[in-house]
């Protein structure tokens, strides 16, 4: 028997100590989320932080996470300190991603008190509150509203991460970005140019005047021609879509190019597996093969931070959800159209927090918006 979607659940009074929820028994399909009313988390010694969540955004992790991942990424994720189980999920909750107001800490934090305006990562994030720790917070943006600040954290963390400490990247370097249309995609093209990269995104045709207005220097459409025969060659490849071989990436890089690869694509990573069994895996030749799995981590949150409210980075948000339609959020999630970031809105009635103080970019950004 098929349990009832959380699109399906009514919002009702809770009682004092209860919040609303995404939960999950087992894995499976979006159909197997439900909304339940769960106690309220506490400040403990690893989570010291409980904040009141006023938005979240959905990740590739979480469909993994809500369908159990499979065998190729059970195998790699103990390589990357991945903990995911194996027969059911190992917590009920689900999401990562967050903005939000702190609640209450632990009186060992230092760092924030109740009241701030911070986005991060927390532990089951869909939801109307969640526990995190100091080490992987930071005081959101202050040209940014709850919903754009929830749609950063993964995404920028990934973006950021590949682009500087695994790509090494470096002002008129030859960039080029496949994928470069979602949620980590729009985060790559925007702190690529902010770090004076020139860069070629690769997308489908519906995406690519978004691109553009990201900053893209250059367009593929690979709808309708194949980037790796162009007979163009680039200083670095950030590879989010896994659509080609290690030899087709290698004939396109230059010499002393890195290829980063970025996520859970099964394809590619048994492609990887196999560098790692061969002993392979840190270079071929000049050219340098690399996977990772982005940290979270207070001190990058700072910095995308600081590119937002230079104008550097706008978030892209494509769908925003309520709690209630998380099912729906993933379904369309799965579909693989997703422009940019979904994002899950809550409603707290008429509890929302003032906007942070008006703030405006010292430069740049102005003329894009999340709508892109």
């Amino acid at each position: 028997m098929i349990e009832e979607p959380a699109m399906t659940a009514e919002p009702k009074p809770l009682e004092k100590g209860l919040m609303k929820a995404i939960v999950r028994e087992r894995f499976g399909s979006p159909d197997v989320l439900q909304i339940k009313e769960v106690e309220k988390p506490a400040p403990n010694e690893v989570r010291g932080v409980l904040v009141k969540i006023y938005a979240s955004s959905v990740n590739a992790a979480d469909k993994h996470d809500m369908r159990g991942a499979s065998l190729v990424i059970r195998l790699v994720g103990p390589l990357f300190r991945l903990s995911m189980g194996v027969r059911r999920p190992k917590e009920p909750g689900l999401g990562t991603d967050f903005a939000g107001v702190v609640e209450t800490v632990r009186n060992d934090v230092t760092e924030f008190k109740p009241g701030d305006e911070v986005y991060g990562v927390a532990n089951a994030a869909y939801a109307e509150y969640g526990l995190t720790r100091e080490s992987r917070i930071a005081l959101k943006p202050r040209n940014s509203s709850f919903e754009q600040s929830a749609a950063v954290p993964i995404a920028g963390f990934t973006a950021l991460q590949a682009l500087r400490d695994k790509g090494h990247v470096k002002p008129g370097q030859k960039v080029l970005i496949n994928g470069a249309g979602g949620g980590v995609g729009t985060f790559a093209v925007q702190i690529a140019k902010a770090f004076g990269a020139r860069v070629t995104a690769v997308t489908n045709s519906a995406n690519l005047d978004m691109v553009r207005k990201l900053g893209a220097d250059q367009v593929i459409d690979y709808t309708q021609e194949d980037y790796t025969k162009k007979g163009e060659s680039y200083d670095l490849i950030v590879e989010i879509g896994a659509s080609h071989s290690i030899s087709d990436y290698k004939r396109i890089m230059n010499p002393n190019g890195t290829f980063v690869l970025v996520g859970f694509k099964d394809k590619i990573v048994r492609r990887l597996l196999y560098f790692i069994i061969r002993s392979r895996f840190a270079s071929r030749g000049d050219k340098k093969f690399t996977f990772f799995i982005a940290k979270s981590n207070h001190d990058d949150l700072v910095v995308l931070k600081q590119f937002i409210e230079q104008g550097d980075i706008i978030p892209v948000i494509d769908r925003r959800y309520p709690l209630t339609e998380t099912a729906q959020a993933i379904r369309y999630f799965e579909e693989g159209r997703t422009r940019g970031k979904i994002v899950i809105t809550r409603d707290h009635d008429t509890d929302k927090p003032a906007w942070s103080d008006p703030y405006t970019p010292p430069r740049g950004g102005e003329h894009r918006d999340d709508s892109c």
